[in-house]
């Protein structure tokens, strides 16, 4: 999956410019909790390993521009109902817990590049993503910007 989304990055930056998102980066957000202390870490996975959800797979097919922030991204067709209630099964209990959350509505895509002008006319970005696992991901300062690093992963229900 990797692999198409940063070719289809690259595609775009031909004609968007902006900066591309490292293909290790490439990934779907499911609740953005931004900084969370240490001591804390250990309850947040707690919280995070209980849903019991369904595998799915998310058709990807639409590719867009956020201009307030300049991000182009890729987004899938629908929200299939087992990633709403994923999403729903960790936003309630992390905020039941005193985790701050970001409250926006829940909108799925994976940014493709950063500080970037409008895609015109947006590439083709057609392929399936079949979901069978989630995790838990933190954001690192690095030399060259920022690193994402898979803390712990939880596997999906096989249906």
């Amino acid at each position: 999956m990797r692999d198409a989304l940063f070719r289809i990055a690259q595609e775009l930056h031909r004609s968007c410019g902006g900066r591309v998102t490292p293909r290790d980066n490439l990934h779907l957000t499911l609740v953005f909790l931004g900084n969370v202390e240490r001591a804390r870490i250990a309850r947040l996975k707690e919280i995070a390993a209980q849903p019991r959800i369904d595998c799915f797979d998310l058709e990807f097919g639409a590719i867009g521009y956020f201009r307030h922030n300049r991000i182009a991204w890729a987004a899938p067709l629908a929200v299939p109902a087992s990633l709403s209630g994923l999403v729903a099964a960790l936003e309630q209990p992390l905020a039941d817990d005193g985790f701050e959350l970001d409250r926006r509505k829940y909108v799925p895509h994976i940014t493709l590049l950063r500080d970037a002008r409008a895609p015109e006319p947006p590439p083709a970005a057609a392929f399936t993503w079949p979901a069978r696992e989630y995790a838990l991901i933190e954001s690192a300062r690095v030399a060259r910007g920022h690193e994402y690093r898979v803390l712990v992963r939880w596997p999906l229900q096989r249906a």
